[in-house]
């Protein structure tokens, strides 16, 4: 009787043990189910559709006037003043600078005057040939004089119209003595100060305008995603882009893409591109370097794949489908770009193709799987742990 209770000690544990083995495998077979198998896992799924894809790339670009005009000083003169204040809004056609006009004045009254004389020429000729005309007909005059007399009359005539073309170019000079602002826009620096002599062998640098609005911006993308955007060009849709300031703000007013080169720089291996934007506000400066996100085409019937069902092994990337017959099936694709959080597919897919998005370490090609909508999808699980070894 003595060992009686050594005998309870050690039948106590095994029956504990019974029991626990009894219950799990109650629980097993109630998680298979009848029968005794385990159920297809749960997957999230994306279904596919064909959809339309704009083309979006983000370049760093340069802000440039829409339209720079140098001032020059087409006469030459001394540069008496300057009638703008440096770096203000200047309208076409108001006056900038004032070139001494002294010695234009003094040759246009010269060529007023060439232009008198001629005219008195022409006068005395115009009478002369009259009274020769009148005498021809009663042969009072030989027919030599007569000719002279009117070859004298047009040859004057010809005169008083040299002369008025060197009046008016006489006006035109004297007139540019006012230098004017060509285009309207924003008076940069004065390049030449007042009593310097100007235009005397070359049209002297006075200073520039430039239009600020619209501006352009100047960017360049590589020839690969040059084909891109020809492979888009024939979707239509708007090529717009947007534009980041200097300190990352957006720019408020859209952009239009208006230039596109055919041209590689051989140096970068780039293509320019030109875009125009408004800028009403004066915002936007020549030379700013900003950011730029351009739409440039729109790509059509391409499928947009999230990221994480993309998988790549050292044939290709692929992606794990449910067929319809309720299997895993392996489905290799080519990705295009990455657009956001997700990547362009153009070929592997198909209308209704049901990707798995979540639950891809449950979900094993040739074995079934039950596909749930990827929002209703149970939150992914870590991988199992590698069996034990003996």
């Amino acid at each position: 009787m003595r060992h009686f209770p050594a005998l309870i000690r050690l039948a106590v544990p095994t029956l504990s043990a019974a029991l626990l083995l009894a219950a799990c495998g109650k629980g097993d077979q109630a998680a298979a189910g009848p029968g005794g198998q385990m159920p297809p896992p749960e997957v999230g799924v994306v279904v596919m559709q064909p959809k339309d894809v704009p083309i979006t790339k983000e370049q760093v670009g340069r802000l440039s006037a829409y339209r720079s005009a140098d001032v020059r000083a087409r006469v030459p003169g001394v540069l008496q003043r300057r009638l703008y204040e440096e770096g203000s809004d200047v309208r076409k056609g108001q006056p900038l600078f004032q070139i001494d006009p002294a010695q234009l004045q003094a040759t246009l009254a010269q060529a007023q005057g060439s232009l008198a004389q001629a005219q008195a020429n022409a006068a005395n000729s115009r009478t002369a040939a009259e009274r020769a005309r009148g005498l021809i007909e009663g042969k009072f005059i030989s027919r030599a004089d007569y000719d002279n007399a009117i070859a004298a009359e047009r040859t004057s005539a010809a005169a008083v119209q040299a002369a008025q073309a060197a009046v008016q170019a006489a006006r035109i000079n004297l007139g540019y003595t006012t230098v004017r602002a060509p285009i309207s826009g924003r008076a940069g620096k004065q390049q030449v100060t007042e009593g310097a002599l100007v235009g005397a062998e070359e049209a002297t640098l006075l200073t520039t305008v430039d239009q600020l609005d619209p501006m352009y911006v100047d960017f360049s993308i590589s020839i690969e995603e040059l084909s891109q955007v020809r492979q888009a060009a024939a979707g239509g849709g708007d090529r717009e882009i947007r534009i980041l300031l200097p300190d990352g703000t957006p720019y408020g007013r859209p952009g239009v893409l208006d230039f596109s080169g055919d041209v590689v720089d051989p140096a970068t291996g780039a293509v320019a591109l030109r875009a125009r934007v408004a800028n009403p506000d004066g915002v936007l400066l020549p030379g700013t370097y900003v950011k730029v996100q351009a739409t440039l085409g729109v790509e059509q019937a391409v499928f947009v794949v999230p990221q994480v069902a993309i998988q790549r092994d050292a044939k290709s990337a692929y992606v794990l489908v449910v067929g319809k017959d309720g299997k895993v099936a392996r489905k290799d694709v080519v990705t295009e770009r990455a657009s956001g959080q997700d990547w362009v597919v153009r070929e592997g897919l198909a209308a209704g193709d049901q990707v798995i998005v979540s639950g891809l370490q449950r979900a094993i090609p040739g074995q079934p799987a039950k596909a749930v909508p990827a929002e209703d999808a149970p939150p992914a699980q870590g991988a199992a742990p590698a069996p034990a070894k003996d």
